[in-house]
């Protein structure tokens, strides 16, 4: 058992340094000084209106999850499912190198229900991957509104991509999960909901830092951000979604301050609202 535990406890460690590496990289980037003014005069009632919203698109999120659930005739209780979504949450923010939100849920459900591992761990697997699709999908809407950064044949390109996007993935899914076929259309609308509900969050972020123009610049940036940080190399996607920015800054031609400001806020909202699930586990 020790040659797994090291492998663990490494790839802990290499999550940490590359998030540190990208901090790093932020931090030679920005006028510090007038990120931290501009993340310290954000309008309070604003960041209450957008983790508001941020709670409810993870609760929405939960109702995705139960809804690939019932697939594999797993039934729970709309409760007992949000309080272990959050719990998973939680796990998966502030437990990197220990089993991890969706590893939590799996052996949970698999302990009490005695569900198969196989068909928990697909669920788990298509719930993430029908949030990802939703993210390209909403980028690809989003760049509809700024083409003028880009090469025309891009856009076209992006076009193709949004009218191909799903049946594309109704094609494979009906090809690799197929009894998760059933609930192609209301998970997707769902991470559809909840994703465009991340982005209101977003908006509200903007809102409170003061932007009043290149809205759609910041979104898309931040909806790459997002799939940038779902990437299992760093910590809670710390220093990715920051990386990110800083990076797009230069092509989308917004303020990089304001830019990291905000990624720093989004994720003191995230840490904030995954910490109830902390006490949640306690509770266990």
């Amino acid at each position: 058992m020790a040659a797994p535990n090291w492998k663990r406890y490494l790839k802990t460690l290499l999550k940490f340094v590359i998030s540190g590496a990208a901090l790093y990289v932020v931090f030679l980037n920005i006028d510090w000084i007038q990120t931290r003014k501009i993340f310290l005069s954000a309008d309070i009632w604003m960041l209450l209106i957008a983790t508001i919203i941020f709670i409810v698109s993870k609760t929405a999120s939960a109702y995705r999850l139960d809804l690939y659930f019932r697939n594999i005739d797993l039934v729970i209780s709309a409760a007992y499912n949000v309080r272990l979504y959050w719990v998973g949450m939680f796990y998966n923010l502030f437990l990197p190198g220990g089993i991890g939100g969706d590893g939590y849920k799996v052996y949970i459900l698999n302990k009490q229900y005695q569900k198969n591992l196989k068909s928990l761990v697909s669920a788990t697997l298509l719930d993430r991957v029908s949030g990802l699709v939703a993210l390209l999908f909403l980028t690809g809407i989003g760049y509809l509104f700024i083409p003028h950064y880009f090469p025309p044949y891009v856009m076209w390109l992006v076009i193709a991509c949004l009218i191909l996007m799903y049946p594309v993935y109704y094609f494979l899914l009906a090809k690799l999960f197929k009894m998760f076929t059933s609930s192609f259309w209301p998970t997707n609308f769902y991470s559809l909901f909840v994703q465009g509900l991340q982005v209101v969050c977003a908006y509200y972020i903007l809102l409170s830092l003061g932007v009043s123009d290149k809205f759609f610049e910041y979104l898309v940036l931040f909806l790459i951000s997002s799939m940038v940080a779902v990437l299992p190399f760093t910590i809670g996607g710390v220093g990715a979604r920051e990386l990110t920015f800083i990076l797009g800054y230069q092509y989308l031609a917004i303020d990089q301050n304001i830019a990291v400001a905000f990624s720093f806020l989004f994720f003191a909202i995230t840490a904030v609202t995954s910490s109830v699930g902390g006490f949640l586990s306690a509770r266990e």
